[in-house]
């Protein structure tokens, strides 16, 4: 039986890793602020599935929270088989009206945390031979999308050098690269998505199935819509002053 940890495991994305891992038996481990929402999200899995399921009350603004959930990751007593580095979150303004301090939590949190946390993973990992890291990025690292596309590029280079480094050891390293997902994501962004066409938009249960397919087949990078990658190759070939248009508006 598989352990996972999940970071940013009560809404969205993590909740639907947190959901369908545990839906395949395996126990978890999940990382977010706020804990009623936690033990909330905590029992109603273990209820559910019959797996079992701790929490980690963990502001990873902080160094007191990234220092306990690294802490755990990198425990060999109860080891972590699974690691999903999911925590982020995203700015409605342009890189110069948002604070300094605003675009340094958000490196923080989708470089430095996903950085630290498979640091520590590692270490228990690779003695083992065993383990599964996923990262969730977003297509916007493909694109010109300001600070947000260069910390999910980050991410996706990251994954793309550690699988390489790591997966003959038996560690994967999967980077997942949505599109536009339906979830809270966009509203505590505060942002308009009216623009956005139907199609455009991907549903976290089809996201997480096909993401968890990829990484069973040790893939680098896990583009989870056929659209997506089309759009992905067809950007490829289209300058960068076309692909840098179309970003969304504050509300």
């Amino acid at each position: 039986m598989a352990r996972a940890l999940i970071t940013g495991a009560t809404a969205g994305i993590g909740a639907e890793f947190a959901r369908q891992l545990a839906a395949r038996g395996d126990d978890l481990v999940l990382v977010a602020r706020d804990s009623a929402r936690l033990n909330d999200a905590a029992s109603h899995l273990s209820e559910r599935y019959n797996v079992g399921v701790d929490v980690i009350v963990a502001d990873l603004f902080t160094d007191e929270g990234r220092s306990a959930v690294e802490t755990r990751v990198a425990s060999s007593v109860t080891p972590i088989d699974v690691l999903v580095n999911n925590a982020g979150f995203g700015l409605s303004g342009e890189f110069e009206v948002n604070t300094v301090e605003q675009e340094q939590q958000m490196i923080d949190l989708m470089v430095a945390v996903p950085m630290r946390l498979t640091h520590a993973a590692l270490g228990q990992m690779l003695p083992r031979r065993s383990g599964t890291i996923i990262n969730i990025a977003s297509v916007a690292g493909f694109l010109p999308r300001g600070t947000y596309g260069a910390a999910k590029a980050w991410v996706i280079s990251f994954s793309r050098s550690a699988n390489l480094s790591y997966r003959r050891r038996g560690v994967t390293v999967t980077a997942v690269a949505p599109g536009f997902v339906r979830t809270e994501f966009h509203q505590r962004m505060n942002v308009h998505t009216t623009n956005i066409p139907g199609p455009m938009w991907l549903s976290a249960q089809h996201l997480v199935r096909v993401a968890l397919r990829d990484v069973a087949r040790g893939r680098a990078v896990s583009v989870p819509s056929a659209r997506y990658k089309v759009m992905m190759a067809v950007c490829r070939m289209l300058p960068a002053r076309v692909l840098a248009a179309g970003t969304l508006r504050p509300r």
